[in-house]
């Protein structure tokens, strides 16, 4: 696994990262973010953040929910979330 990965896919880029004892994976589009963080262990529930510094807007345990809360955020479908290889274990 890398400490940064990226990837995109119908205007939506991801960028996923391992930096201050957490997973990130940053989802932007058309000027919106949408940031799904778990601890760096990777046994905590995830939390979804307007950014990867931004303010927690709700928890969830599954990635699938996690991504459906993110699409929302973004005005997208979860389908076109494209999701870095690094962060495809991500929830519990």
């Amino acid at each position: 696994m890398t400490d940064t990965e990226a990837a995109s896919a119908n205007g939506i880029e991801a960028r996923y990262e391992e930096t201050d004892g957490e997973r990130r994976l940053t989802f932007s589009r058309d000027g919106r973010e949408a940031t799904v963080a778990q601890n760096a262990d990777g046994y905590a529930m995830l939390k979804i953040r307007t950014g990867p510094d931004g303010d927690e807007l709700e928890r969830y345990y599954g990635f699938d929910m996690a991504l459906d809360h993110a699409a929302e955020l973004l005005g997208a479908a979860v389908p076109d979330l494209p999701v870095p290889d690094a962060a495809a274990d991500m929830g519990m």
